[in-house]
């Protein structure tokens, strides 16, 4: 189908398709496969089963891990960001913290009407940092403050409001949206001018994220891993109980 010019990747093992280090590792790699092919021009994200992902598996980011994990991921946003070949993020049912970082840093994100987003990390005494950059940068300092301080779902129809979506649609008819849109809009397109056109208007993007996420990193891992409530959040889920807050 399209000629060899689009990938799509499956995210998995369902239901939870987490972004777990080897999943990252093989994403990365096909990415960079991808950008060799000079007649690719698209590449589609979806999740296996019926969520696009619940984000990390916490069991790999427990404190004696976390300051290899989270400057991993970190890199691999930038490498989204600094993509050439434009990406969508095929939306289904839940997204959810490092998954829905994940689609922030897409090209597009196409989803079905029922899908919720979240982050939830507030819950287990955490915050997002990728999430923290990519939704101020683009224009949604409200909905970055009420989502990161609250944990709440939020609709696909509020996210299109905010503009943070590309298009909302009927979960049968989300596959033939997306087919319309590669057959009208990129086939017909240069894939070489695509390339540079993807790379100059993704560049203010990218360069922000560039500019604070370290700062960000930073106050993730030297501050808040710090505190007893920082730790205990993860420890409490991973242990099945409710989290003992300290306040420090």
């Amino acid at each position: 189908k399209y000629d060899g010019t689009v990938t799509e990747i499956t995210i998995g093992p369902a239901p939870t398709n987490f972004l777990s280090e080897q999943t990252i590792h093989e994403i990365s790699e096909q990415l960079r496969e991808d950008e060799k092919n000079r007649h690719k021009k698209l590449i589609i994200f979806r999740g296996e089963g019926d969520n696009f992902g619940f984000g990390a598996n916490l069991k790999e980011y427990k404190p004696d891990k976390v300051n290899e994990m989270l400057p991993d991921f970190h890199n691999f946003i930038g490498t989204l960001l600094h993509y050439k070949i434009p990406i969508i993020a095929r939306v289904t049912g839940l997204c959810l913290g490092e998954s829905f970082e994940f689609a922030l840093s897409c090209t597009f994100i196409y989803t079905e009407e029922d899908a919720k987003f979240a982050f939830p990390e507030i819950q287990l005494g955490v915050f997002p940092p990728v999430a923290s950059i990519l939704l101020s940068v683009k224009g949604c300092d409200q909905l970055s403050s009420h989502m990161i301080l609250t944990g709440e779902q939020i609709s696909a129809d509020e996210l299109e409001r905010q503009g943070m979506v590309h298009a909302v649609i009927e979960k049968e008819n989300l596959d033939n949206l997306i087919d319309e849109f590669i057959t009208t809009h990129l086939l017909p397109k240069s894939a070489s001018s695509l390339r540079l056109a993807h790379t100059a208007c993704r560049a203010v993007l990218a360069q922000q994220y560039k500019n604070y996420i370290n700062h960000f990193k930073d106050l993730y891992l030297n501050e808040l891993m710090t505190t007893k409530d920082g730790v205990e959040g993860t420890l409490a889920f991973l242990e099945k109980r409710k989290p003992v807050w300290r306040d420090a």
